[in-house]
């Protein structure tokens, strides 16, 4: 990788020349910073923050990319990198991706431009690949689902045997007709519990229908059209297999007390206080957000460890009332 030093050569100034349009410092005269940004740009120069960060004095910080900021589960992947980052001294920089992949990048990258001691993302997007000239400057972490096109340290759920897990257990209690009700399917999260799901009914002698598979569900008006249709199928669904927290708290709306079985992959507040309660896949995001956060502060202790690391948690299910028994 390109450092100041190799940018000031090519360009023929100072490396504090280049530090300074760095920091777009005001008094460099407009022709030299022309110059020196199309010589940054030819070497895909990208400055070394967290030296930066310590040569300045200035407090480091980790930034935090998760898709929905008061969505229970990433509130308490941040709430537990704040922890582990504040017993290190450092702050935590949070921040909504939303659900559009294309304003992913833009948001990360305006995180980047910061002085980060690392950066852990749940993203949302479609081409991570653009990520790798930032891998040996900042450590970068992902949780819940993996990235798409580069090789970075993860974090997930074993989403692929909950999705098998929950279909498994809906099976148990004599359902043939289970539906599936997600998300964003391009997310490795999707993509694997609705493995999971399709691998349950498999091993039951059960031929999957796609017909029952929802996808795209995030808002009160896609559950009711996707609750609505699936009532209206020739032979409706007796249960549904419901793939993350929001989805299943929007399925609370949707359909009346006691109508369908109901699994959701992931717990939230108040699921055990519903009537019936919610019957769920637990997932610890505590814990993943412990170990990413530790895993940031490896890096940055160790930096010239290269080897990137998948670490995949269990998860278990967690009965409660939602399942009932199909009826004959």
């Amino acid at each position: 990788m390109a450092t100041m030093r190799d940018v000031a050569a090519r360009a023929g100034v100072s490396a504090k020349t280049v530090s300074r349009v760095f920091n777009d410092d005001p008094h460099v005269l407009p022709e030299t910073r022309s110059h020196v940004e199309r010589i940054m740009q030819e070497l895909n120069y990208v400055p070394n923050v967290l030296a930066t960060t310590f040569r300045s004095g200035k407090t480091s910080a980790i930034g935090v990319a998760v898709p929905d900021i008061v969505d229970p589960f990433f509130a308490a992947i941040a709430r537990a990198v704040d922890g582990v980052a504040r017993d290190r001294g450092v702050a935590t920089l949070l921040t909504n991706l939303g659900d559009d992949p294309v304003r992913e990048r833009d948001i990360l990258e305006s995180l980047l431009s910061r002085r980060l001691a690392g950066l852990i993302v749940a993203p949302v997007g479609t081409d991570h690949s653009w990520l790798k000239r930032w891998k040996d400057s900042t450590p970068l972490v992902f949780v819940d689902r993996a990235p798409i096109n580069l090789s970075a340290d993860t974090f997930t759920d074993n989403d692929e045997a909950g999705g098998h897990l929950g279909t498994s257990h809906l099976i148990g209690h004599g359902h043939r007709r289970i539906a599936y009700v997600g998300d964003t399917m391009h997310l490795s999260t999707e993509v694997n519990r609705l493995a999971g799901y399709r691998r349950a009914l498999g091993e039951a002698g059960l031929e999957p229908d796609d017909t029952l598979v929802s996808a795209y569900v995030h808002d009160r008006a896609t559950i009711e059209a996707e609750v609505a249709r699936l009532r209206a199928l020739p032979e409706p669904p007796t249960a549904i297999f419901s793939s993350n927290a929001r989805t299943s708290m929007l399925l609370v709306h949707a359909i009346p007390r006691d109508e369908l079985a109901v699994v959701g992959f992931g717990d939230f507040p108040m699921a055990d206080a519903l009537n019936p309660a919610l019957t769920v896949i637990d997932q610890d995001p505590d814990h993943i957000g412990r170990s990413a956060a530790h895993r940031v502060f490896e890096r940055v202790d160790h930096p010239k460890r290269r080897l990137r690391r998948t670490t995949i948690l269990d998860v278990t299910l967690v009965e409660r009332e939602s399942c009932r028994t199909a009826q004959p």
